[in-house]
């Protein structure tokens, strides 16, 4: 087992390709997956591991939003717990990548943990305003709920771009799946990031302050509704020219 420079060497040129992501999980998240996939590699943990303490942390995060009345300390707290496993679900990745040892049953367990957080992350925000927030209107009840639609609508619809598209790659040929894939475009990862789960995270940082938090949490749902749009007609686009050549 070598040193952890030589294992945070070897990381570094086993990432995935920048196109497509934000600057905060270009700059921040993928580099601290990368240092906790070393420590995780030096204590000898595998893929599935990694993910599950992924899973511990987010879990547990959300959960204290849903029980625990809102302040600064929980919001602090709270972002925390949600920036580690938000981390930890990098690395789990690229310690797959590392080791050789990543399979469809990792990659199923990643997805299973993905889509429950955005299930519940929201949920825990519907419960929390329903027990402590002296809300305005019952409608505010409403917005987790869009939220989630949009968050997971995302989610599910993104999976089954990326998938369809490799199997109508592979369908034309070896020639047609080896097409390199264009520039990293460093404007897209800066208009990327207000639908980065990272920079959703922020949000819970204003948990102290319920009425800063609904606003900022209200902000980011639209944001997100429209990226929903905006992705969905690009994919359906993609697909559709797929099925076209």
């Amino acid at each position: 087992m070598g040193s952890t420079g030589t294992v945070l060497r070897e990381l570094r040129g086993a990432q995935k390709s920048a196109k497509g992501v934000s600057l905060y999980s270009r700059y921040v998240n993928r580099p601290a997956g990368r240092v906790l996939a070393a420590g995780a590699y030096r204590a000898g943990l595998s893929p599935n591991q990694v993910t599950l303490i992924s899973a511990l942390f987010t879990y547990g995060a959300v959960a204290s939003v849903a029980l625990v009345e809102p302040s600064w300390t929980l919001a602090v707290l709270v972002y925390a717990a949600l920036a580690v496993g938000f981390a930890f679900d990098s690395a789990d990745g690229q310690l797959a990548r590392l080791t050789g040892r990543g399979g469809p049953d990792g990659e199923w367990l990643d997805h299973v943990v993905d889509c429950g957080k955005l299930l519940l992350v929201h949920t825990a925000v519907l419960i929390s305003f329903y027990r402590f927030g002296e809300l305005p209107s019952d409608a505010w009840l409403l917005l987790p709920l869009g939220f989630q639609l949009a968050a997971v609508v995302t989610f599910c619809a993104g999976l089954l771009r990326e998938h369809l598209g490799k199997a109508a790659a592979s369908a034309r040929g070896p020639s047609w799946a080896a097409t390199p894939a264009g520039p990293v475009s460093r404007v897209r990862a800066v208009a990327l990031l207000p639908a980065d789960y990272g920079v959703f995270c922020l949000v819970f940082l204003l948990l102290g302050a319920p009425g800063a938090f609904r606003a900022g949490y209200a902000v980011l749902a639209v944001v997100h509704t429209l990226f929903l749009a905006a992705f969905l007609a690009k994919w359906f686009r993609e697909l559709k020219s797929l099925r076209a050549g």
